[in-house]
């Protein structure tokens, strides 16, 4: 396997809610010793929104001077306590609320994750050293649908609304230029003879709001990763009927520049015409958020080491042997340890260079931000963890390669992170210019960083795949079939008494084109 694997408003909405653009461009930092004006900051995010479902609910603070100025520098960890209850004593239900996560910049993340739906809804405070901050308490009236509740929005464009997606996905876009039709019938006929053989493919078929699907190929363990989003996603709005595959391989399948049949995977390729998903790193990280995982989309922000005039002034790296350029990594960080601390954790693929070049041991993926520049290499694919490095506070120096995620046509070279040949030839070049120009160096880590931030909230994955749901479904000529040997895949008990769904789940979507 490859491709680096690791390990909103209803119309009664009656919350006080401030929608903000955070300033960019301040022209000095302005730290906390200017002091906190608590009535100033600001709140906004999906976790003030009664139907924004998400596995865990978030908002954003945002800290300000008394005299309006956006901090910039962090104000300390405990700035902000922050208490979440029910409107209503008598419900009883449990909700994990974690401190805020500093993230550095004078901006927090709260996160809440609800283990029972609220029938009556949620008192949200925030408070600065016991003063309320900003229009706090916040109301946010239920019913509040938790995870495992199957309750679905049946209008997609209001969920669409509640979700703040953007009104277009260049790369989705892109990615269908090359099937402006998709013929069923010639897709099950094909896809299964060319790709079955090539590792794991699994075979979907959403009808009716309901997942189906069969296995074919010898390697279809992660199909709980396609699982577990899918059933997520139906969860929380209602999908048109459609007929896929998905490739849980590593590599991108459909290599015709004719001919070719629509493939959905997790890497694209300048090479293929795969349609391309949300990785199942990310998926899973924001499905497991503060539960199954430590390593997540939000938890990365409030873990970006010390600032970065604090930071260790090299360049670093750890990981598996997936490609040799790691192996020269390697290599160069021995001829130059001044400039870059390279090694290989786990060794799979050039087992045979091993006792050469050397072990070390496990680093904390946090321990990663001690550095001021990160290195991104590709692993078989695509390095799956690009997306948690662009999150930190360091410079990304990344490997110009022909692999892709489905967010990479956002972000440029130069602008959001500083490319390398390839070859590596120019690396440690790269290093020195960085460390010449730190200020500019700094400029380009704050800009991918917070590019990111954006692109990568966990409720713009859900856009993401409902996108492609719904443009494949435009798409799609002849019936989604439920076929003979597919077999349900239920949704997840959910042993809450509260999960008792209000929405009209069967309601069609006003002027609703026949799907099928």
């Amino acid at each position: 396997m490859a491709c680096e694997r690791s390990g909103y408003f209803r119309g009664a909405l009656i919350v006080k809610l401030t929608v903000v653009l955070v300033v960019v461009g301040t022209t000095r930092p302005v730290s906390a010793r200017e002091g906190i004006g608590s009535e100033r900051c600001l709140l906004w995010g999906p976790g003030l929104k009664p139907d924004a479902v998400l596995p865990v609910r978030y908002f954003f603070i945002q800290a300000v001077s008394p005299t309006g100025e956006n901090l910039t520098l962090s104000p300390g960890k405990d700035t902000f306590q922050v208490k979440i209850s029910p409107l209503d004593r008598q419900e009883h239900f449990r909700i994990h609320v974690p401190p805020p996560l500093d993230r550095g910049d004078g901006s927090f993340v709260v996160r809440y994750r609800l283990y029972g739906t609220v029938l009556n809804g949620l008192k949200v405070e925030v408070l600065h050293q016991e003063a309320a901050v900003a229009e706090s308490p916040y109301t946010i009236p239920g019913p509040i649908y938790h995870e495992y509740c199957d309750c679905p929005e049946p209008r997609a464009s209001l969920w669409q609304s509640t979700m703040e997606c953007p009104a277009e996905e260049p790369q989705v876009v892109a990615d269908f230029k090359a099937f402006p039709t998709i013929d069923l019938q010639r897709l099950r006929q094909e896809v299964p003879h060319r790709f079955a053989n090539r590792g794991g493919l699994i075979h979907y078929a959403i009808i009716n709001n309901q997942l189906y699907r069969r296995t074919l190929g010898k390697y279809t363990d992660f199909k709980m990763f396609s699982d577990e989003m899918l059933l997520s996603l139906a969860r929380k709005v209602r999908v048109p009927d459609v007929e896929f595959y998905i490739n849980v391989g590593d590599w991108p399948l459909e290599t015709r520049r004719a001919d070719a049949v629509p493939v959905l995977s997790w890497c694209g390729s300048v090479d293929t015409r795969d349609i391309v998903l949300p990785t199942y790193e990310v998926t899973h990280s924001t499905l497991e958020t503060m539960r199954g995982v430590t390593n997540d989309l939000l938890s990365v922000q409030g873990n970006t080491g010390p600032p970065w005039m604090n930071k260790t002034d090299k360049a670093f790296f750890r990981g598996r042997d997936s490609r040799e350029e790691r192996l020269h990594l390697v290599s160069l960080s021995k001829k130059s340890p001044e400039l870059l601390d390279a090694g290989i954790t786990g060794w799979f693929f050039f087992r045979d260079r091993e006792k050469h070049v050397g072990k070390e041991p496990l680093v904390g993926f946090f321990d990663f931000f001690k550095y001021k520049y990160q290195v991104n290499v590709d692993g078989t694919v695509a390095a799956y963890r690009f997306p948690y490095l662009m999150l930190g506070n360091s410079l990304v120096l990344k490997q110009d390669s022909q692999y892709y995620e489905y967010f990479y046509g956002h972000l440029k070279a130069g602008t959001h992170y500083v490319s390398v040949q390839r070859n590596l030839s120019d690396l440690l070049d790269k290093i020195k210019w960085a460390k010449e120009n730190d200020a500019e160096a700094q400029e380009i880590a704050k800009a991918g960083q917070a590019a990111v931030r954006e692109l990568l909230q966990p409720s713009r994955l859900y856009c993401y795949y409902y996108t492609v749901m719904r443009m494949y479904s435009e798409r799609q000529t002849g019936r989604p079939t439920l076929l003979a040997d597919m077999e349900l895949v239920p949704q997840p008990d959910d042993h809450s008494a509260a999960c008792r769904c209000g929405r009209k789940i069967h309601e069609e979507e006003p002027n609703m084109k026949d799907e099928l």
